[in-house]
């Protein structure tokens, strides 16, 4: 089945989940599917992880998914913003040239003209001096500066052309390099599409709906909040957004966007505890489905190399599955003729059961290799320890392989050595090696008995590993202000929050706003001093979150009575939590602080030193509404079991706390509500008692 007849969908990008790093898009396809379950959906990113395509059929419980496959394709360029950008660019910098040129032709006029200065002819030795002119001096000098003037000026108009531009030139280049990546930049597109297989369609052509799943890099965002407060109610609205910023290679215009905490590439297998046995008794290993290859393998390459040495190209493997590569379509010439492999000595081939196929091999004077090997596949070289492949392939859902189009071997590149030999019994193929459709037939020009066997082709890809690359780099973006990345305030759980409506953002590699939700949360206002460091009431929001999601640290713009008032950082709030987010000070409440220490000694011989702390407090509410305030005070914590402290105040001991959000030891705190201009008093203190023995010489130290 070539390309030109598969069905070829459209598709449209539907939903993104952005995660920390990287996203996961959804894409869907209609259309009708022909009898032999062919589609080729097109629409697909460059920067895409192949091996994370997903593929089922929405609606049609009887048809299912076999095949998912990423394919490759070139297609003309017609037009787009960065071809007009680059040709911007180009007339430019021709005219910056042409202005760069005039401005050197004027710096060496003024330069020659400088350098006039009057030369005095030659005379012999028996001549007598002569005597210049002063007027000639001064003609010459008069000249040169009038030159020289005319010069200049010229220059600062060809320098303040050069400048304007040189500015035209920056910031046409800064445009293109702020271009969306989802317009290529060559003269040729390269084209993703999925090769899917259909099963279940019948005889006749179905109107069936496709979704693709696939994961792309270049991806990030960070959370932001808007908090809008009226004094005196008990709740407020906190609208939570997302700075989004995606370099994918594809733009997400009206898509459903959701945002997640989780780590796209963290590990999801299970661990599995093997027994240990003792003992020479094993269990017998599972079949495993391969058979020896046939014998004479070798010598079906005997004309080839009995030949003599061929061109000196570079020999292209062959794709087997999806029809069969030409050969050297890539390949490179090297220097010199490539002499051909001595016959290797038999190796241990090994082979993997299957229907019968029919391998072409390229080049050589044996032709084509069109003998079918029984009912097994030809011989496969197998990595010794490899593990098999436990991904599903149930459910009308399929994860692709490696493509199907397969390049050649780079000029030069050495073949890999031969796998070790596996010690005792049947191989154990990996993923890529059970991939058949992936699977390439070495040439005859393949060294080291590779040649006739079928090898998992390299997923290297230098193209989309530079598509990789360039998406890659958004991480590196530096983040708005008090934003926080989601991975650092997540802690130890994962969330997922779903945008209320679909949002546009462009392939451009910066940050973007998305309203994801608002969510309610409950709010309350209250006033925190600690005279004893700062003699200054401080405005705080107390929040709670009584929803089942949490809320990630980042910056919040509070708004109180429709007037934005700053911007603020707001810590990780998890359900149920409750955690303070400072307003600054709040100058219409004062406070005053004033302490008194007193020493005396006490006991039957005097040898107790008591040192008696009185602290006075006073607040004054000068709002227009009542307000609560809580005094933060602190209390000597001893360390030695013979020095006592005696509380004399009716402070309390705040609870613990964790976090930001704990104490130091020896807090107390006093709450009081003070109404419109009232005023209140605090009064409190502590004893502290030293034996006589505990002293400090010269004195105690005291706040």
């Amino acid at each position: 089945m070539t390309a030109e007849s598969t069905q070829r969908w459209g598709s449209t990008l539907d939903s993104v989940v952005v995660y920390a790093q990287g996203a996961v898009c959804r894409r869907l396809a209609r259309g009708s599917v022909s009898p032999d379950g062919r589609v080729r959906v097109t629409g697909l990113p460059r920067s895409l992880d192949p091996g994370s395509l997903l593929a089922r059929v929405l609606g049609a419980p009887g048809v299912r998914v076999t095949e998912a496959r990423v394919e490759i394709e070139a297609e003309p360029l017609s037009r787009g913003m960065p071809d007009e950008l680059r040709r911007e660019i180009e007339r430019l910098s021709d005219k910056y040239a042409a202005a760069q040129g005039r401005r050197d032709r004027q710096l060496s006029l003024i330069e020659e003209v400088r350098a006039l200065h009057p030369v005095p002819p030659g005379r012999r030795r028996e001549d007598p001096h002569r005597r210049t002119p002063v007027d000639a001096w001064l003609e010459l000098g008069d000249f040169v500066d009038e030159r020289l003037t005319g010069l200049h000026n010229r220059l600062v108009e060809l320098e303040e052309a050069l400048r304007n531009v040189e500015h035209e030139l920056t910031v046409a280049a800064d445009r293109l390099a702020r271009a969306s990546t989802d317009t290529p930049s060559a003269h040729v597109e390269n084209t993703v599409c999925a090769v899917l297989t259909l099963d279940g369609t019948g005889d006749a052509e179905v109107e069936l709906e496709l979704e693709l799943e696939y994961g792309v890099p270049g991806a990030v965002w960070v959370p932001a909040y808007r908090l809008t407060h009226r004094q005196g109610d008990g709740s407020g609205r906190l609208v939570l957004r997302a700075s989004v910023a995606q370099r994918t290679g594809e733009d997400w215009t009206g898509v459903r966007i959701a945002l997640a905490t989780a780590d796209l590439r963290r590990r999801t297998d299970l661990p599995r505890l093997r027994s240990i046995r003792i003992g020479r008794s094993q269990p017998a290993p599972a079949a495993s489905g391969w058979r020896e290859p046939p014998a004479g393998l070798v010598d079906l390459f005997s004309g080839y190399d009995a030949a003599g040495p061929g061109p000196a190209t570079t020999a292209a493997p062959t794709a087997v599955g999806a029809g069969s590569a030409p050969v050297g379509a890539a390949g490179g010439s090297v220097s010199g003729p490539v002499p051909p492999p001595p016959p290797p000595p038999p190796p241990a081939p090994q082979s993997y059961g299957g229907p019968p196929t029919a391998v072409p091999v390229p080049g050589g004077a044996g032709g084509a290799l069109s003998e079918v090997f029984g009912s097994g596949m030809p011989a496969l070289a197998q990595p010794a320890g490899s593990r098999p492949d436990d991904r599903p392939r149930t459910g009308g859902r399929s994860f692709a392989g490696a493509p199907a189009a397969m390049a050649p071997a780079a000029p030069g590149r050495a073949a890999p050595p031969l796998p070790p030999a596996p010690v005792a019994g049947p191989p154990q193929p990996s993923g890529a090696e059970l991939d058949y459709a992936a699977l390439v037939l070495c040439g005859p020009a393949e060294q080291g008995g590779r040649r006739g066997r079928l090898f998992p082709d390299s997923p290297f890809d230098p193209v989309a590993t530079e598509y990789r690359r360039r998406a890659e780099a958004v991480a590196a973006l530096p983040l708005p202000g008090q934003a926080v990345r989601p991975r650092e305030s997540a802690g130890s759980f994962d969330h997922r929050f779903d945008a209320t409506a679909r949002a546009d953002i462009p392939s451009d590699g910066t940050w973007h706003t998305v309203t994801v939700g608002e969510i309610p949360v409950g709010l309350r206002t209250e006033y925190l001093c600690v005279p004893s460091v700062e003699q200054t009431v401080y405005a705080t929001l107390v929040l709670s979150n009584a929803t089942d999601q949490a809320l990630l640290a980042g910056p919040v713009e509070v708004t109180v009575d429709d007037d934005f008032l700053l911007t603020a950082a707001l810590p990780t709030l998890a359900p149920g939590g409750v955690r303070r987010v400072g307003l600054g000070p709040a100058e219409g409440i004062r406070v005053t602080r004033r302490t008194n220490l007193h020493e005396s000694t006490s006991g039957l011989r005097n040898n107790t030193t008591v040192l008696d702390h009185r602290v006075h407090v006073e607040l004054a509410n000068r709002l227009a509404r009542p307000v609560t305030v809580e005094v933060r005070e602190r209390v000597p914590v001893a360390s030695e079991p013979d020095v006592r402290i005696e509380e004399r105040a009716d402070w309390t001991a705040p609870e613990e706390g964790t976090g930001p959000d704990r104490h130091a030891p020896g807090t107390r705190v006093w709450r009081l509500d003070l109404p419109t201009g009232a005023t209140a008093a605090l009064d409190g203190g502590y004893e502290i008692r030293i034996p006589t023995g505990k002293a400090l010489v010269g004195g105690n130290r005291r706040s």
